[in-house]
């Protein structure tokens, strides 16, 4: 802009906000109306923030999930809980939902039989509900797809996981139950005020109990149309596991090579995950 002050309420005005507002989300050049915002702006608002609280709130349709990812042929899901009783629970005992429910259909250190994929899985995908259960069901099923089609025949797949009252690190358990060398926590992230759907990616590499978050990896903000698109979050992913595999451990020391020659080279051959 040049230093003339636009005049208030002017075509050119209402133009320069119109086009920056088309590049972001965020609610910016709302106007007003005297010395307030505009009724339909604070009408938008609030139903901005009711949405946020629904999909707090709203729990995860567990039986639409588990038939949608049924059909990526990675096996029949599993379903556990995490040990938070209900979602008023989960959403004050946050530590509640790190830890595995007294219904864990694993056995043992490394899981029953009729659930573990033994030593040769390489990957374990773990679709948590996290604070946004609906995100989970908008946007798990064609991450997995994606995720598998990055991947190709360079990877295999332990049978996907439904957790629910889940946070990222009940992750750990499962991974260690199942027998596989990395874990993706697809999980509901924290609804805000412009995207209440918003899915996040953790990664973990040799995961156990007692990872922190400076262990893992995270992809966020994957949500269509407006946000990370589900290859380009794929591709992410496969670079990280590419890194992480390379140097033996997931976390603060790796960095997201996805878009260079080396990485996916490297993709192609994957050593095996036990190696």
């Amino acid at each position: 802009m040049s230093g003339d002050r636009l005049a208030p309420d002017s075509d050119a005005q209402r133009q320069f906000w119109a086009e920056l507002r088309a590049a972001t989300q965020a609610r910016i050049g709302l106007g007003r109306t005297g010395n307030a915002l505009p009724t339909a702006r604070v009408l938008e608002f609030r139903a901005a923030h009711a949405a946020a609280r629904d999909a707090v709130h709203t729990p995860l349709e567990v039986d639409a999930l588990h038939e949608r990812i049924a059909a990526a042929g990675l096996g029949e899901p599993v379903r556990v809980h995490s040990r938070a009783r209900d979602r008023a629970e989960y959403l004050r005992r946050p530590d509640l939902g790190r830890l595995p429910g007294e219904s864990w259909p694993f056995t043992g250190d490394h899981g029953d039989a009729s659930v573990r994929t033994g030593d040769t899985a390489d990957i374990g995908i773990v679709l948590a509900d996290g604070l946004s259960p609906g995100a989970v069901l908008a946007h798990g099923p064609a991450m997995i797809d994606a995720l598998v089609t990055e991947f190709g025949p360079t990877a295999s797949f332990a049978p996907p996981v439904i957790a629910t009252q889940a946070r990222v690190a009940l992750g750990d358990h499962i991974a260690v139950a199942m027998g596989v060398a990395t874990v993706l926590v697809l999980i509901g992230e924290r609804p805000g005020l412009s995207v209440a759907d918003s899915l996040g990616v953790y990664l973990t590499h040799h995961p156990r109990p007692g990872r922190t978050d400076a262990d893992r990896n995270c992809v966020s903000n994957i949500h269509c149309p407006n946000g990370l698109g589900y290859r380009q979050a794929a591709r992410v992913v496969a670079g990280l596991v590419a890194g992480a595999r390379r140097l033996g451990r997931s976390g603060v020391d790796l960095k997201d090579l996805s878009g260079s020659d080396l990485t996916s080279t490297e993709r192609e051959h994957l050593p095996n995950a036990h190696d």
